[in-house]
């Protein structure tokens, strides 16, 4: 009877120590799988995002090559007809993937760092045009000042209007003005005053570039930019000055300030342009069943020469424009 009992002890033994050794097996096993998919899982973004520099790269040439063409016809002139800038390259991969790349000209937006000089001076153009674009786009709850005093390095206000540290130290998350140039237009979302509609209408016609004095390309400027021009430039006259450089772009500053446009207003070159100097080159690279985006902003110098200034992974949905596909050959 006791051996019997041992016997039954023994069994119950065995059966638990059986039982622990599936249930650690189990759990490493699910450990493993998890640690494979995450390997799997970086890996194929790290391909994706590999594969989004070589589209950056495919984007830089073709404005290397944009430039040596210009040069060549002795005609340094961007505008929005230009093979560069019409579609969204579409560049088959391997095993059924696809890189589609975008080109956007930002010279025709107003440089948002134009506001302050390097001498700490508040340029009055580029303030100027400023306030008349929050005109044209019925934008009454945010004041340039507030940018004004974003950029510059002093703790004082410029004006009742403005915004320095004393205000968003006052926030539920406080925060210190930044005191330097916007490194990113998406630092608007900060600037006491700012709403979500404020900033989306906002975004599209201006842009944050480390070089300043560039000036506007009015060959890509838009309709509430070209507005920005003069107080008495209104909509209409914009738009009539897009149809005709649609028709025909601007080759000559002289020829854009002498449209009937513009009689009377006494309308200076200053700070306008006729070439681009800072591009988005905008990615978008599908790969084993994975998204990858990436906008790369590049400058381009007097020289021709293309480098990337800036690249941020965190944008979606910005191809915009109408593919065309490049063959294998």
């Amino acid at each position: 009877m006791l051996f019997r009992n041992q016997k039954g002890v023994a069994l119950i033994m065995v059966l638990l120590a059986m039982a622990l050794v599936v249930m650690l097996a189990s759990g490493m096993t699910r450990q493993q799988s998890l640690r494979i998919f995450k390997a799997g899982h970086y890996l194929a973004q790290q391909q994706g995002y590999n594969i989004a520099l070589g589209a950056e790269e495919f984007a830089r040439r073709i404005l290397v090559r944009d430039f040596e063409e210009d040069r060549e016809n002795s005609l340094m002139v961007d505008s929005p007809d230009e093979f560069w800038a019409m579609n969204a390259a579409i560049l088959p991969l391997d095993e059924n993937g696809v890189a589609e790349v975008q080109i956007d000209d930002l010279g025709g937006r107003i440089n948002l760092n134009d506001l302050v000089t390097t001498n700490g001076q508040v340029d009055t153009l580029t303030k100027d045009r400023l306030t008349r674009l929050f005109v044209a786009l019925g934008i009454t709850g945010l004041n340039v000042d507030a940018l004004i005093d974003w950029i510059d390095s002093d703790d004082q206000t410029v004006s009742a209007y403005g915004a320095e540290d004393g205000q968003y130290l006052m926030a539920d998350q406080p925060f210190r003005t930044a005191n330097q140039p916007f490194v990113s237009i998406t630092e608007l979302r900060l600037i006491e005053g700012m709403t979500e509609e404020i900033y989306v209408a906002l975004r599209p016609h201006v842009t944050a570039v480390p070089v300043s004095g560039i000036g506007i390309n009015v060959n890509s400027a838009t309709v509430p930019v070209l507005m920005s021009l003069h107080n008495e430039l209104n909509e209409a006259q914009a738009q009539s000055i897009v149809a005709q450089r649609e028709e025909e772009r601007f080759e000559d500053l002289q020829d854009f300030l002498a449209l009937s446009e513009f009689s009377g207003l006494g309308l200076k070159p200053a700070g306008l342009a006729l070439q681009t100097r800072f591009f988005e080159v905008v990615s978008r690279i599908t790969y084993d069943n994975r998204v990858v985006n990436m906008v790369s902003t590049v400058f381009r110098n007097p020289e021709g020469e293309v480098r990337t200034v800036h690249r941020d992974t965190g944008q979606k949905n910005r191809i915009t424009k109408e593919p065309f596909t490049f063959s294998e050959g």
